[in-house]
């Protein structure tokens, strides 16, 4: 069994889901409006550029879950998926996803984006199993900390590694679909390298190494 890994933001949906959380938190006036939105924006344009700050961001992410009840928290994910996430789902990454599926490949979503946001994400899109950077619970509570390493950058390395060892898989035959620069760690460890829509450094760094260019959106 081949494993078939997807980056999900700006790959397999058409934004990101990360930052999309923080503007519908502040829609929903759960935080303060123009701190929030300056900060979220900035993390973001961090991102982009290559020198975000992971624990720093994620930290600032997951606090407001902190305030809120599981239930409450259940109702605004759903609300976000339906007004936020299902319309930008790209049916071409479906089609893709579901080309895998019938090859007999294992579907692996890996984020840097945090478990809360992408959760219901990975199990709209019918994938096997998700990576996710996890925000630390105790007693049931969200602390606002994360737990473990971030997939991020290296990190996405890092968790893919320790979950192959959980998992008694291998790279044999991998294949790893990513639409940024911030990957290029992980890409350069999978047999089969997938540039999806890629920003212009990734596009850059793809045509010299070889690697497959393809759009979902076009």
């Amino acid at each position: 069994m081949a494993l078939a890994i997807f980056d999900l933001d700006n790959t397999l949906i058409a934004g990101d889901s990360d930052h999309a959380w923080g503007e519908f938190l502040i829609e929903k006036s759960l935080v303060d409006r123009d701190y929030f939105k300056k900060t979220n924006d900035q993390f973001y344009q961090d991102y982009l550029d290559g020198k975000l700050d992971i624990h720093n961001y994620i930290e600032f992410a997951i606090e407001p879950l902190t305030r809120f009840s599981d239930e409450l928290l259940a109702e605004l994910q759903q609300e976000f998926m339906q007004h936020h996430i299902e319309p930008i789902m790209l049916p071409k990454a479906a089609e893709l996803l579901d080309k895998h599926r019938k090859k007999g490949d294992y579907l692996l979503i890996i984020t840097a984006t945090n478990h809360f946001v992408t959760a219901p994400i990975a199990k709209l899109l019918e994938v096997d199993d998700l990576i996710a950077t996890n925000p630390e619970k105790v007693d049931g509570r969200y602390t606002g900390k994360i737990a473990g390493v971030p997939s991020y950058q290296e990190g996405k390395v890092v968790r893919l590694n320790e979950w192959l060892q959980e998992n008694n898989m291998s790279l044999e035959g991998s294949v790893f679909y990513s639409d940024s620069h911030n990957d290029i760690p992980l890409l350069e460890q999978v047999e089969r390298a997938v540039a999806v829509d890629p920003d212009e450094a990734l596009e850059e760094f793809a045509k010299k190494k070889g690697w497959e260019v393809i759009s979902l959106r076009d």
